[in-house]
């Protein structure tokens, strides 16, 4: 099965060929199985196509493999950097930050991925937990990380390394290197973030990378909008996706409504890469932008059955909702007829992946039970039973193979007895024709145990009271549902990566 599944990448790639198989061995010869092979591959195949344009300015393909290349090797001979040692990278979405991607992976170091948004203390706390070697950040945590009290690994700054490019003579080509691995962090920006790693692999990303060639209208198209975090799974992964697809990536270090309308329309980006509030927040903004676009990629957050309507509405079928997780990867892929059918689905399992519902004794849930959602680990050496990656969330695979999310697993409370899901009580809010958006957590109650509080922002120019609201809602759910609360908002909040920040609520 995963030999078919090369097979078919790689035609779709065009490295089907003698020229291209030639492309991708000498790729695999000269750098091992890392990162710097595929960008090796596009540099390769699209030369001097733009391949990354910023703040700053653009570079082609070739630029930036020279680049990474540079880098990689200052890493080594000024930082000391080799392999078997820890890196940190820490900064937001621009060309310095993927150059020194490709870099660190080249010299065989792995690479931890570190979320800009983390406070100062979970910094340190990460860098001393991993004993990190290395920390290279972005100038505006200088400081944050430039602190007395930091417990002995060294550190560099994206602008330092670009001075060091800049006046740097001839450097010696790397010895070729497999081993360095990408440690991705979840867990969020409360909370103690956990490391995960991953290996670059060509087997192991097959099924993702070959579903979303499949189930998306990407090939043709020639430039992305990545709007989302490389720091997380989701913007990492679509990062080295659209470098094998040799587009042209748009970067901003920050995410503005108003700018990236204005980006799209000037580029004439026909991909974007986002999470919810982001589509929510450009259709507000100015839809008329947004014209040129064939996929909107959605990802990395709950995305309602109202907001894909409006989109899908207003732009035609052009968005696809993707979940997964940090642990499991891509999971499943919702196209527009999808959520035509089902709006608030997150759609069939992609190929390969082993998802399923297990009920709460641990057997298989039949279509349209609520359980857990768990991915079947495969069986590794001979003898060892198969295990289960569970995801975190609850959700329902309905007869039709569609899934649907209710919420994560710790966010169900027990009130009176009975299990209830804040999601399912938002999707009713959001039902109400002047409601624009909702967030409901549990809070606790002295006559029932857990009660569910809701914190709504209505549309522009509506006026409702939460009475009003809670006599809506009464004939809607059962009566254990019911809000203990509404909470009338002027803008919920939410984290920089586009998920409800319960922590400012419940505050």
């Amino acid at each position: 099965m995963r030999f078919l599944l090369l097979l078919e990448v790689m035609y779709k790639l065009r490295l089907l060929t003698p020229a291209g198989l030639w492309r991708l061995l000498s790729a695999i010869g000269r750098h091992g199985i890392n990162v710097m092979a595929l960008l090796r591959i596009a540099e390769r195949t699209h030369g001097d196509s733009p391949a990354i344009v910023d703040d700053r300015g653009s570079v082609s393909y070739r630029e930036l493999l020279s680049q990474a290349n540079r880098l990689a090797s200052l890493l080594t001979s000024r930082h000391g950097v080799k392999r078997g040692m820890k890196i940190g990278l820490i900064g937001r979405n621009k060309l310095a930050l993927v150059r020194s991607i490709f870099a660190v992976s080249a010299t065989g170091a792995d690479l931890y991925m570190m979320n800009a948004e983390l406070s100062p203390s979970q910094l340190k706390e990460l860098a001393a937990n991993n004993e990190l070697d290395l920390i290279i950040y972005d100038d505006i945590r200088a400081l944050d990380i430039e602190t007395p009290e930091h417990k002995g690994w060294a550190i560099v700054s994206l602008a330092s390394l670009d001075w060091q490019l800049l006046t740097a003579g001839e450097t010696s080509n790397l010895p070729r290197s497999s081993s360095g691995r990408i440690m991705l962090l979840t867990g969020g920006t409360t909370g103690r973030p956990k490391g995960v790693a991953h290996k670059p692999s060509l087997l192991h990303y097959l099924p993702p990378f070959a579903a979303l060639l499949n189930r998306l209208p990407l090939l043709g198209c020639r430039t992305v909008y990545i709007a989302t975090p490389m720091a997380h799974g989701y913007g990492i992964a679509n990062l080295f996706l659209f470098v094998a697809l040799g587009y042209k990536l748009i970067l901003t270090p920050r995410f503005k409504a108003e700018d990236a309308c204005a980006l799209i329309r000037e580029h004439g980006v026909e991909v974007t890469i986002v999470v919810p509030l982001m589509v929510k927040r450009m259709l507000g903004h100015d839809s008329g932008a947004l014209a040129s676009l064939r996929c909107i990629v959605s990802g990395g957050a709950a995305l309602s059955g109202n907001l894909a309507l409006e989109t899908m509405n207003t732009l035609g079928e052009v968005l696809f909702n993707l979940y997964g997780t940090t642990e499991g990867g891509l999971t499943t892929i919702a196209t527009p007829r999808d959520m035509r059918r089902i709006p608030e689905t997150i759609g069939k399992a992609i190929r390969d992946v082993p998802l399923y519902v297990l009920s709460e004794s641990g057997r298989l849930a039949r279509a349209g039970e609520v359980g857990r959602l768990c991915i079947r680990r495969r069986k590794g050496l001979p003898g060892q039973r198969a295990s289960w990656i569970e995801t975190g969330d609850v959700g329902v695979r309905e007869s039709s193979g569609l899934y649907r999310l209710l919420g994560r697993s710790d966010d169900m409370i027990v009130s009176g007895g009975e299990n209830v899901f804040p999601a399912e009580v938002e999707g009713i809010l959001r039902q109400h024709p002047d409601v624009e958006d909702v967030i409901v957590i549990g809070v606790d109650d002295h006559t029932f145990g857990q009660r569910l509080a809701a914190y709504v922002e209505l549309k522009k120019q509506a006026v409702l009271s939460e009475e009003s609201l809670m006599i809506w809602l009464r004939p809607r759910m059962a009566r254990y549902q019911l809000p203990r609360s509404i909470v009338m908002m002027d803008e919920l909040p939410y984290t920089p990566i586009g998920k409800p920040d319960l922590g400012a609520l419940k505050n």
